[in-house]
């Protein structure tokens, strides 16, 4: 794509983010269903946090895109870098976990994630907002531009690490609150649960690996932005 292209692009996926998340994050306290339970707001559930994730993803691209587009080009490498590493390492594989997760869980058994209860609260155009179109999204910005990843081993220490700070989070609510922040979690003894979140893990990598793969078969090995 031509760079006034990518910064069009990358303006309204952005202002489409914020508006998608300002949507979920304003429902108000007192038309949650009692099963929502309130403490961490929604910032407990990993499809808040990653539409966040988002819209400062396509910030940050936007922001490069901009000073392409008037020659600032030693300060927008710098920011380059920082738009392949939040794509590549986060981006990318957290929002293709997250519409293949729900949409499993929701065809076996939709009480385990997203209680029916919710459907008169959250509208069925958020919903596909937040857990369908996330997708697509991550899919064409692949198609748009090259991206540059990171060496394997930094790539994956730094998604590890932040698995392991969500994990971290899901667990401390359950520790003041007795809850789960899903259903689903509750199925599960100690050591099943451990056994989840390493499968959960284990197929977060797998997409980083896939996005990888998709980034180097479409723009082979050598075409980056610059």
């Amino acid at each position: 794509m031509e760079i006034s292209t990518l910064a069009t692009y990358h303006c309204l996926a952005f202002v489409w983010y914020f508006f998608v998340a300002y949507s979920i994050t304003h429902i108000k306290t007192e038309e949650r269903p009692s099963e929502v339970f309130l403490y961490g707001g929604q910032w407990k559930y990993l499809t808040v946090l990653n539409l966040v994730l988002q819209a400062v993803f396509y910030g940050v691209s936007f922001l490069a895109d901009v000073l392409r587009l008037i020659k600032k080009l030693r300060c927008a490498k710098c920011v380059i870098s920082s738009r392949d590493l939040l794509f590549s390492v986060l981006a990318f594989p957290v929002s293709t976990f997250v519409c293949i997760s729900f949409w499993t869980l929701y065809t076996y058994n939709r009480e385990l994630v997203y209680p029916k209860s919710l459907d008169g609260v959250i509208p069925l155009w958020l919903n596909h907002a937040m857990h369908t179109a996330v997708l697509p999204f991550a899919l064409l910005e692949i198609l748009a531009l090259p991206h540059r990843y990171p060496a394997k081993k930094k790539g994956l220490i730094l998604l590890g690490f932040v698995a392991f700070l969500y994990i971290s989070w899901v667990l401390w609510i359950y520790s003041v609150t007795g809850e789960w922040v899903y259903p689903l979690f509750a199925l599960f003894s100690p050591p099943g649960l451990a056994a989840f979140f390493a499968g959960s893990l284990a197929i977060i990598i797998s997409f980083y690996n896939f996005g990888e793969f998709l980034n180097r078969m479409i723009w082979g090995q050598s075409k980056f932005s610059s």
